[in-house]
């Protein structure tokens, strides 16, 4: 299940930094339209669902059975979320005319 490998909060945060340089063109705009207690309200809404989903990625991850069964199908499952999510947000903005 582990390759015995330690990963630090600053590789972890380091990769996250990395991945999220898209989303500066998205809200860069968004926060300079919006009066400071918007975008307080932004930043705590977005640190409270980042918790639920740490708080929710600890819990699934420590439980063995579930835990097990997602590194067998991670290979499967990980690009076929992917595609599905980025399916679901093509629809949804309109990119295919429905």
């Amino acid at each position: 299940m582990t390759t015995g490998r330690s990963i630090s909060v600053a590789t972890v945060a380091a990769v996250t930094f990395a991945n999220g340089g898209d989303n500066i063109g998205v809200y860069v705009p968004v926060f300079l339209t919006v009066g400071p207690a918007a975008v307080a309200a932004y930043t705590v809404v977005f640190l409270a669902l980042v918790s639920v989903l740490v708080l929710a990625a600890r819990y699934i991850a420590t439980r063995r059975p579930i835990a097990e069964l997602l590194e067998r199908w991670e290979h499967v499952l990980f690009p076929l979320v992917l595609i599905v999510l980025g399916v679901v947000i093509l629809i949804e903005g309109g990119a295919f005319g429905f």
